[in-house]
C-alpha cells in the first residue's frame, strides 16, 4: 500500500509539474515588462512589510536572478541597466539605447512595432528618464532630455503615459514637439484624469509638467489606472503588444536614505503589479516580467512589525549597489526567466517567447 501511494504522489506531482510547464513554455501573443527602479530584495521586504506581510508580486510563479554589471564598471546606472534590457546589449553607464562603441541598436519595443505589434510606455518618472528613454530612444548620455523626446517621433509607439511635457514643449530648440505629436495623430493630453479617460487610437499622456509627485506628496493613485488606459488601449492590436511599466520613484526612496519613501512607492508599484498580474490570468496570452535596473541604498532591515507595517532600515549609501537582482515572471513563457543569468540575456528571452529575430 505504502509503494502504491508513494507512486501516486509521485506520478500527480509529475503531471502537475509537466502541466505547467506546458502552459508556461507557449509563446506569448503580449509581453508586459515591469521595472521596479532600485528595488532589490530588502526593497520588496520592505514593501512587504509596511503592507503587513503581503504583496501581489508574491503570486508570481517563477523567479531567477539577474546579473546587472555593465561596460567599464561594477555598478550599473538606470540607463546602462535599461538599455541591457531592451536591447540585449551590456554598454557603459549613462548610455541610452547604444552599444558601448555608441552605435544605435534596436530595442525590443522598437522591434515589437516593426512586426506589427502595439507598443507602450508607462512610468513615475518623466517619460525622457533612463528607463523609458532606453527603450525608444538612442543617445549617448541619458541627460540629453531634448535629444530624447525628439527620438519619440521617430517611432510609432501607441501609448507613452508619465512627467516631462517641458522636454517636448518648452524647448532650447525652440522647436514644440507636441504639434509634431499631434501631427502624427495623437491624442495629447496633460492631465491626469483626462489621460486615463482615452480608450483608443494613440495617447501622448503627460501627468506632470516636469516630474510626478511622490507618493508622499500626494501624487496618489495613478500608476494602476495609467497602467490599466495603456492595456486598454494595446489590447485592441490583434497581433499582440508589448509595454514596459516602471516603478521610478523606489530608486528615489533609495537615494534619499528615506524608508518611507521606499515602501510607499514599492506598495504603489505593487498594486500595478496586481492589475497586471489579473491581466494577465484573465487574458491567457501573455507573459508578464518584473524585475528592477538595480538596487539603490544598500537598504538593509534591522526590525520591523508585520502586524503594525513598521520598518526600520538602515542604509550603506546613496547610490546604487552591485548586488543581483531578482526577476518574476508570471504566465505564458514565464519558465524562460527561473534561473541566474546577465541582465541582456532578458532581451534574449523576450525576443524568443515572440519568436522574433529582429
Amino acid at each position: 500500500m505504502k509503494h502504491i501511494i508513494i507512486t501516486l504522489a509521485f506520478t500527480s506531482t509529475f503531471l502537475s509539474a509537466q502541466s505547467q510547464d506546458t502552459t508556461l513554455n507557449k509563446h506569448p501573443k503580449n509581453i508586459i515588462l515591469m521595472i521596479g527602479d532600485g528595488m532589490g530584495t530588502a526593497q520588496i521586504y520592505a514593501g512587504l512589510t509596511a503592507n503587513k506581510g503581503k504583496l501581489n508580486l508574491e503570486r508570481c510563479t517563477v523567479v531567477g536572478f539577474h546579473k546587472n554589471q555593465p561596460v567599464g564598471s561594477y555598478v550599473t546606472d538606470s540607463g546602462a541597466g535599461a538599455t541591457a534590457f531592451a536591447t540585449g546589449k551590456k554598454t557603459y553607464n549613462t548610455a541610452i539605447g547604444v552599444d558601448a562603441t555608441e552605435v544605435a541598436q534596436p530595442t525590443i519595443l522598437e522591434i515589437a512595432n516593426k512586426h506589427g505589434l502595439a507598443t507602450g510606455l508607462v512610468t513615475t518618472c518623466n517619460i525622457t528618464d533612463a528607463t523609458p528613454a532606453a527603450f525608444i530612444a538612442h543617445q549617448r548620455n541619458r541627460q540629453m532630455m531634448e535629444e530624447i523626446a525628439a527620438d519619440f517621433l521617430k517611432t510609432d509607439i501607441d501609448v507613452f503615459i508619465g512627467g516631462g511635457k517641458k522636454y517636448f514643449a518648452n524647448r532650447k530648440d525652440g522647436k514644440n514637439l507636441l504639434d509634431s505629436l499631434k501631427a502624427k495623430q495623437y491624442q495629447v493630453i496633460d492631465t491626469f484624469p483626462d489621460v486615463v479617460k482615452v480608450s483608443s487610437g494613440k495617447l501622448a499622456g503627460f501627468v506632470a509638467y516636469e516630474d510626478p509627485k511622490r507618493m508622499l506628496d500626494g501624487r496618489g493613485n495613478q500608476l494602476v489606472p495609467c497602467t490599466q488606459t495603456a492595456l486598454r488601449i494595446l489590447s485592441k492590436n490583434t497581433k499582440g503588444f508589448f509595454l514596459m511599466v516602471e516603478g521610478s520613484q523606489i530608486d528615489w526612496g533609495g537615494h534619499s536614505n528615506n524608508t518611507d519613501y521606499v515602501t510607499s512607492e514599492m506598495i504603489d508599484f505593487d498594486r500595478a503589479i496586481g492589475e497586471v498580474l489579473d491581466f494577465v490570468e484573465k487574458d491567457g496570452n501573455t507573459l508578464l516580467i518584473i524585475t528592477a535596473d538595480h538596487e539603490t541604498g544598500g537598504m538593509a532591515l534591522i526590525d520591523g512589525d508585520m502586524a503594525t507595517g513598521k520598518v526600520e532600515a538602515k542604509f550603506l549609501t546613496d547610490h546604487h549597489t552591485g548586488v543581483m537582482i531578482p526577476v518574476f515572471a508570471y504566465g505564458v513563457g514565464a519558465a524562460a526567466f527561473a534561473g541566474i543569468y546577465n541582465n541582456n540575456n532578458i532581451f534574449d528571452k523576450m525576443l524568443a517567447a515572440f519568436q522574433f529575430k529582429q
